[in-house]
C-alpha cells in the first residue's frame, strides 16, 4: 500500500481517484473546487479544499510523507507549474504531473516534475492502434519501438503449438499469455493455441505488423 497526494480532480483525476482505491493505496485528494472535491470523497483517504499553489497550504499537508504526488491539474497550466516545483521544493520523492502539450512536458521535467504523462496522446496513439486492424484487441506501448499487444490469433495458428510456430526465433515476438476468459501467463512451448483465444505478445512494432499480417 502507497500514500498518494492527488492534485487536480477533474475527470482525470477522479479517474485516478477511483483506481487507486481499487488497488487499495491511501489517496489525500486535493483541489480548489469544493464540488469536485465531494465527488471523489467515496475514493480517498481524505480530501481538502486548498490552493496547491500556496506553499504554506502545501506545506500543511506533509509533502515528504507520501510516496507519490500526482499534479492531475488540466486547465490551468501555470498552477500546474507552479505546483510542481512546490512539491519538489518541499521535498517531495516522486512528482508525476500532467501534461496536454509536448512543449508543457519540457517545462515541467524542468521544474519540479520526475515524470510526465500525456493522456490525450497516449490515448489518440492507443485508438489509433486499436482501429487499424480487426485482429488488434489492445495494446500498451512500451517506448518508441516495441508495445505489448492482445491479438486475435490467425486461423493459420488454430492446434498448433509454441515451439512449432517459434515466432520468437522467426520475428523476435515474445508470447507473454494466452486470454480465454481468463488471462493465462503459464506459457510453455507446448501450450497449443486455440481459435477461441487471444494473444498477448511482446515486440517491435514492424515485426508484430510482419507476423499477424497488419
Amino acid at each position: 500500500m502507497k500514500s498518494v497526494l492527488l492534485i487536480g480532480l477533474g475527470r482525470f483525476g477522479k479517474h485516478i481517484c477511483m483506481k487507486l482505491n481499487e488497488l487499495d493505496h491511501q489517496v489525500m485528494a486535493v483541489d480548489c473546487d469544493e464540488e469536485r472535491v465531494n465527488e471523489v470523497l467515496p475514493y480517498v483517504t481524505n480530501a481538502q479544499i486548498g490552493d496547491s499553489t500556496n506553499e504554506e497550504f502545501l506545506e500543511e499537508l506533509g509533502i515528504d510523507n507520501y510516496d507519490a504526488c500526482i499534479v492531475a491539474i488540466g486547465d490551468n497550466f501555470q498552477n500546474s507549474l507552479e505546483t510542481a516545483y512546490l512539491l519538489k521544493k518541499l521535498g517531495a520523492k516522486k512528482v508525476i504531473a500532467r501534461t496536454s502539450r509536448e512543449i508543457q512536458e519540457k517545462f515541467l521535467l524542468a521544474n519540479g516534475a520526475d515524470e510526465v504523462v500525456y493522456p490525450e496522446k497516449q490515448l489518440a496513439a492507443w485508438t489509433a492502434i486499436r482501429c487499424s486492424s480487426d485482429t488488434i484487441l489492445d495494446y500498451i506501448e512500451l517506448d518508441e519501438d516495441y508495445a505489448i499487444y492482445e491479438m486475435a490469433i490467425p486461423e493459420s495458428w488454430h492446434g498448433k503449438t509454441v515451439i512449432e510456430l517459434d515466432i520468437r526465433k522467426k520475428y523476435g515476438i515474445n508470447v507473454l499469455g494466452i486470454r480465454n476468459g481468463t488471462l493465462n501467463m503459464n506459457i510453455t512451448p507446448d501450450t497449443v493455441f486455440d481459435k477461441e483465444n487471444s494473444v498477448l505478445v511482446l515486440g517491435h512494432e514492424k515485426a508484430i505488423n510482419k507476423c499477424f499480417h497488419i
